[in-house]
């Protein structure tokens, strides 16, 4: 199987230079040093359509955030957004634009978004609402009031595959483009388990009993800064009850039509996720089982 979208990146993070106030200004010093070109959480592509990196030098280095060290000892930042600086949850702009990445660059501007985006909306403390400031790096923010220190979250989802007599469940919300269908997903909550998860969003969003729940993989998706979990599952009473504030339709599909729709057949009863998406992995799987 190929590599998952938004993984496949080979910086190394270099946890000692973010904790060491020393090495970070050297690093941020460094005239090799590179700076991720952004508008504020979307990516300005090269000429070549892939990143563009500028000269770190050319950035107020407190706005600097590590990214990285290559393998030639060259650091790799993204800066932190300037104050109003426009961040939309999506650019239908880039999304339009990742295809033209590489797998690692995906994966240097899965890390960049997310960090950016994090920032720009934890400037104040959460427990006391005074101003924080970065640190560590850009891997942290530390009130100037209280003294509290946070650090950029990661929101666990589980993203799966029903499977009942040699069908599999895909699914549609509203907002999705025609035809498009994928497969179900939600957040997990407080004090779940992976496989509780999986089952309680079945059953609220189809109306689906599940068991059986294995897991598959694991993907980074940055908007803004989720960890998808693929998952299958085993059903066995077809009879759906969808939850129509969350999805549009659903429908059972074979092995047959999945392959079609993965193919690209207009015929297809659905059109599949795009190659970045940990939902096409899981049909793939699910097709050559």
């Amino acid at each position: 199987m190929r590599p998952l979208g938004f993984t496949g990146g080979t910086l190394d993070r270099a946890d000692a230079v973010r904790t060491d106030p020393a090495r970070l200004t050297e690093a941020r010093r460094d005239l090799r040093a590179r700076a991720l070109a952004m508008d504020g959480i979307d990516f300005i592509p090269g000429d070549a359509g892939g990143l563009r990196w500028e000269a770190a030098a050319l950035t107020d280095s407190d706005r600097l955030m590590l990214l990285g060290v290559d393998d030639a000892g060259i650091p790799h930042f993204v800066a932190e957004a300037l104050p109003g600086q426009r961040i939309d949850a999506r650019s239908r702009t880039v999304m339009r634009a990742l295809p033209l990445l590489s797998q690692e660059e995906a994966a240097l501007y899965a890390a960049a978004r997310s960090l950016v985006d994090w920032h720009a909306r934890h400037r104040h403390c959460a427990i006391c609402g005074a101003p924080t400031m970065q640190f560590r790096g850009g891997w942290g923010r530390k009130c100037s009031g209280c003294g509290a220190d946070h650090f950029p979250r990661v929101d666990p989802v589980v993203i799966m595959l029903a499977e009942c007599d040699g069908h599999a469940l895909v699914a549609r919300q509203p907002g999705f483009p025609p035809r498009f269908f994928s497969a179900l997903a939600g957040f997990i909550e407080p004090g779940e388990s992976l496989e509780e998860a999986v089952a309680r969003e079945l059953w609220e969003e189809a109306g689906v009993r599940a068991h059986g729940v294995t897991y598959i993989a694991s993907q980074p998706w940055p908007f803004p800064s989720s960890l998808m979990i693929g998952c299958l599952a085993r059903v066995d009473d077809p009879a759906l009850t969808l939850d129509t504030t969350e999805l549009e339709a659903a429908q059972w599909v074979t092995r047959t039509e999945v392959a079609a729709a993965l193919d690209g057949d207009p015929d297809a009863p659905f059109m599949a996720p795009p190659s970045l998406a940990i939902a096409r992995h899981l049909l793939e799987r699910w097709v050559s089982a």
